[in-house]
C-alpha cells in the first residue's frame, strides 16, 4: 500500500473518495484519481486485511475493472528484498492477497509488480516477518525499492504491460536501480 500512496503524493492527489462495500455501509477501500496523459488511474487503497485485499475490488465494480488494465502491487517473501518483478500474469505464488484479488477479478491474467520484502533464510513464522518494520539498515534498499516500484508503476500507466516488463524487468536483472 505504501507504494500506491507514495504515488498518489508524487502525483498530487489525495484519497478523498471511498468504496462501500455491496450492500454493506463498511468502507472496504479509498481511492484516489490520478489524471494521465492517457486518462485516469484509479488509485485503490483496500482497507480490508491484506488476506481479503480482493473485497475491496468486488466493492469497486462500479469502475467496471478489466483484470488487464489493473495492476496489483504486492511484496513478496519470496525475492530478496528490494528485488521488482512485473508480469502479465500468472499464479498467486502462495500469496493469500493476490490470491484475493485474482479470485476477485475472475481470471490470473492480471498483470502485478511483486516487490521483495524477503531474506535468507526466511523465519518459520511469515505473518510476523511480513507485518514487522524493516530493519535499519534495510531502509536504504527499501527505499530504492519504493521509487523503483513507483517508477514501474507510472511506465505501466503510459505504456502499458509488455513495454514496462521489458524495461523493469531487464533492469532488475543486471542490477541496475533505476526504471
Amino acid at each position: 500500500m505504501e507504494v500506491v500512496r507514495e504515488l498518489a503524493r508524487r502525483h498530487g492527489v489525495g484519497f478523498d473518495r471511498s468504496v462501500s462495500g455491496i450492500g454493506a455501509r463498511e468502507t472496504m477501500a479509498v481511492y484516489a484519481d490520478w489524471k494521465t496523459s492517457d486518462g485516469i488511474v484509479h488509485l485503490l487503497c483496500p482497507l480490508t486485511m491484506m488476506n481479503a485485499s480482493g473485497e475491496a475490488l468486488k466493492a469497486a465494480t462500479r469502475w467496471r475493472i478489466q483484470p488487464e488494465a489493473t495492476l496489483i502491487v504486492c511484496d513478496d517473501v519470496n525475492l530478496p528484498l528490494g528485488r521488482l518483478r512485473l508480469r502479465a500474469g500468472g499464479s498467486d505464488g502462495g500469496h493469500h492477497g493476490l490470491a484475493s484479488c485474482l479470485e476477485a477479478l475472475g481470471t490470473q491474467a492480471v498483470p502485478r509488480l511483486r516487490i521483495g520484502v524477503g531474506r535468507e533464510p526466511l523465519p518459520k513464522d511469515l505473518n510476523d516477518f511480513v507485518l514487522s518494520p524493516f530493519a535499519a539498515e534495510e531502509q536504504r534498499l527499501v527505499d530504492e525499492a519504493l521509487t523503483r516500484a513507483m517508477d514501474a508503476c507510472e511506465l505501466w500507466a503510459a505504456e502499458r504491460i509488455q513495454t514496462a516488463m521489458n524495461r523493469v524487468n531487464k533492469k532488475e536483472v543486471r542490477g541496475e536501480s533505476g526504471v
